[in-house]
């Protein structure tokens, strides 16, 4: 399954950006681990924010919410970090759907 994962990550008023920065690097190495393993199909960071945008492939659901729980920055920040995440469907698969529909 096929998901969005769009970060939106703020610290708090007594976190420093080198603290931040600390965070961000064990997420980076976490999240690279898991682009190598496949779990992540892509990443990018948004020139200008601080945000980032993966797409991963993972089983169901619930492997979705383990994996997003557990993350670095989610452990050690959490209540600053916010996911929008969106269920993906290929287009291919889409397109076979609409011409089905279009010969019914």
């Amino acid at each position: 399954m096929l998901f969005h994962l769009d970060f939106h990550v703020e610290y708090g008023a007594t976190m420093s950006q080198q603290d931040l920065f600390a965070t961000w690097s064990r997420e980076a190495e976490a999240a690279l681990g898991a682009k190598k393993a496949g779990v992540v199909v892509d990443l990018w960071k948004v020139a200008g924010e601080r945000r980032v945008i993966a797409i991963v492939d993972v089983d169901s659901h619930d492997t979705l919410d383990e994996i997003s729980l557990t993350l670095p920055i989610m452990i050690e920040m959490g209540q600053h970090v916010t996911i929008n995440v969106s269920a993906l469907r290929r287009y291919e698969d889409f397109a076979g759907t609409v011409n089905k529909l279009l010969e019914s």
